[in-house]
This record gives structure tokens, C-alpha cells and sequence, in this order.
């Protein structure tokens, strides 16, 4: 699996958030989206949640070339 990442942009909210989280690995992704999500936007890190968050992830097309 590549890197895959998380839009706040796919998310409503009152405070119009751009951030977006990429990682390689789902569960490191999914912990840091959760974090973001509790500092930023006051949600609770709930089972529920953590499913709802992994449910949005998606995967990074490959870098056409490589530096």
C-alpha cells in the first residue's frame, strides 16, 4: 500500500479547515487525523470515530518520477 492521506476540506465545518494529513502507514495516519480532530475540532476519540476517519482516507496517486 502507498501513502495515503486525509482531507479536513471533505469534512463541513464552521471554521473552513484546509488541512490535509498523508502518511505511509494507516494506523500512524489515522493517529495523527484524530489528533488534529480533538485539538482542532473538540471530537472525542471514540471506536466510532476512528472507523468514521479510516473510512476517509485514500490513496496518493504514485510520483510520476522520482528526484
Amino acid at each position: 500500500m502507498g501513502r495515503q492521506y486525509i482531507d479536513c476540506r471533505e469534512f463541513p465545518s464552521e471554521m473552513k479547515c484546509t488541512v490535509a494529513i498523508s502518511a505511509d502507514n494507516t494506523d500512524e495516519l489515522v493517529n495523527a487525523a484524530v489528533q488534529h480532530a480533538m485539538t482542532v475540532h473538540g471530537h472525542q476519540d471514540t471506536p466510532e470515530f476512528r472507523s468514521e476517519i479510516r473510512k476517509a482516507i485514500h490513496e496518493m496517486e504514485a510520483p510520476r518520477s522520482v528526484a
